[in-house]
């Protein structure tokens, strides 16, 4: 683990131990370092914007509401991204978007991947850019989720399985099998992995 690692997973454990202990700073801290991350999720599960924030605020109203009986040891991220998930799952379910059922595998997962437009230097790059782009919105929404939680918010293969509620190998073979296809499709000249792991993708 880096050290700057080491030192995000740090903070985050002494927030969460503080704003257990009742410290309002600390959850505010919290509320601030994530508030995008969320917001960003939470759209690509819900085309609602208003109602992602209010799923957002409930999950951090309940956070402070049962803060005595959160357990110790989580990762904060996770955590949150995990209950912005089921939030929004139980709000579909109560607006009969699905009936009858409590499934968070029935979210559809709507983010758009792109490439930021300072990687676009020539037409011809363009237009594979456009291309790769193509490719990743047209993965089955499961690897697409996947590829999203682990590069974009840089989750480990078990904090995804944990997410999505499957076991560590389904995890691993959404992952696999999306960058599987994208390296059996992609052409282009861009290194492919350089682009995801750089978090670009």
């Amino acid at each position: 683990m880096s050290h700057i690692l080491k030192n995000k997973v740090l903070d985050d454990f002494i927030l969460w131990s503080n704003l257990k202990n009742g410290d309002e700073r600390s959850f505010s801290l919290l509320f601030e370092k994530y508030y995008r991350d969320l917001i960003n999720y939470g759209n690509s599960l819900c085309p609602f914007a208003e109602k992602v924030q209010d799923c957002i605020q409930d999950v951090f109203a309940d956070i402070w509401i049962y803060r005595s009986s959160l357990q110790d040891n989580v990762i904060v991220k996770a955590y949150l991204l995990s209950s912005v998930r089921k939030r929004i799952a139980r709000l579909h379910e109560r607006d009969y978007v699905f009936k009858k059922t409590t499934s968070t595998d029935v979210l559809e997962f709507l983010f758009d991947f792109s490439i930021e437009n300072a990687l676009v230097e020539d037409e011809v790059t363009a237009e594979r850019v456009l291309y790769l782009n193509k490719l990743l919105n047209d993965l089955p929404g499961r690897q697409k989720e996947a590829l999203y939680l682990r590069y974009h918010q840089g989750l480990s293969v078990e904090q995804i399985a944990e997410l999505l509620d499957v076991n560590y190998q389904s995890a691993n073979n959404l992952l696999h099998r999306g960058l599987l296809s994208l390296r059996k499709e992609w052409k282009g000249s861009i290194p492919l992995l350089i682009l995801i792991y750089s978090g670009v993708l």
